[in-house]
């Protein structure tokens, strides 16, 4: 797909858009003419977005930033209401907004690490999708994020996988119940990414390098690469799929 596709008057809301995946999505549809409307919990990085985003906006098209936490419902509500208020509409959603896990024996599990990740990761996810598919039309879809975590279970990450795993199985349903409304539901699962939450980023150049090793290309993703897949799943250009996943992972497990 060219990168200079054309979202020029398409409303985009995007969780979790203040850092990562989610900030390279939304810099990305600013410059493709997108009306964005940006949400995430950290509100001084969501700033940042807003000001990465601000040189590719024309002057009438500076994002929309509201800072809340996806895992209450009524707050994704007042979101959804926002943006109905100030752009009447909302053609993509792209629930991005998500927590990094750590590693931990599911018998050291703790039910607030449980919590914490599970109403990020899935009940996020849940919220936002129920929020805004009574106010999307035929064309309009929605990308939601999980991981190569799930589709493929990983020892000592036991919570992160069972939420990963979820999302999919909702996302397939969801799409079965919208599809003939014209509405499409559509998966990416990344693979290791080099992102500031990032587990083997968090742990320093040699688990970054352990974790190369473990990938086919023999290097992690970046942010960019994701979000061009992303915005493939937004465009005409993928219109027949729904309920696909998409793994973007540099072919982990496929070397020699």
């Amino acid at each position: 797909m060219s990168l200079t596709a054309d979202f020029t008057g398409k409303v985009v809301l995007i969780t979790g858009a203040a850092s990562g995946i989610g900030r390279a999505t939304a810099i990305k549809l600013a410059q493709t003419g997108a009306e964005l409307a940006l949400g995430d919990i950290n509100t001084l990085a969501l700033k940042e977005t807003l000001e990465l985003c601000r040189p590719a906006s024309k002057p009438d098209q500076i994002p929309m930033i509201l800072a809340y936490d996806v895992s209450i419902a009524s707050s994704c509500n007042e979101f959804v209401n926002a943006v109905l208020h100030k752009f009447g509409r909302i053609d993509c959603v792209f629930n991005c907004a998500g927590i990094n896990p750590s590693s931990i024996p599911v018998e050291e599990v703790t039910d607030e690490y449980w919590d914490k990740l599970m109403n990020t990761n899935l009940r996020g996810t849940f919220n936002m999708t129920r929020a805004c598919l009574p106010h999307m039309q035929g064309g309009s879809t929605l990308v939601n994020v999980s991981s190569v975590c799930g589709t493929n279970p990983v020892a000592n990450f036991s919570v992160y996988c069972a939420a990963k795993y979820a999302v999919i199985g909702f996302s397939k349903s969801v799409a079965l119940e919208v599809g003939h409304r014209g509405v499409r539901v559509n998966v990416v699962a990344p693979g290791y990414t080099d992102t500031p939450t990032n587990v083997s980023v968090r742990g320093g150049v040699e688990a970054m390098k352990r974790t190369a090793e473990s990938v086919g290309m023999k290097r992690m993703g970046t942010a960019d690469e994701i979000a061009n897949v992303v915005l493939f799943l937004f465009s005409e250009q993928s219109s027949y799929m729904n309920g696909a996943v998409v793994d973007v992972d540099g072919g982990i497990g496929m070397f020699g």
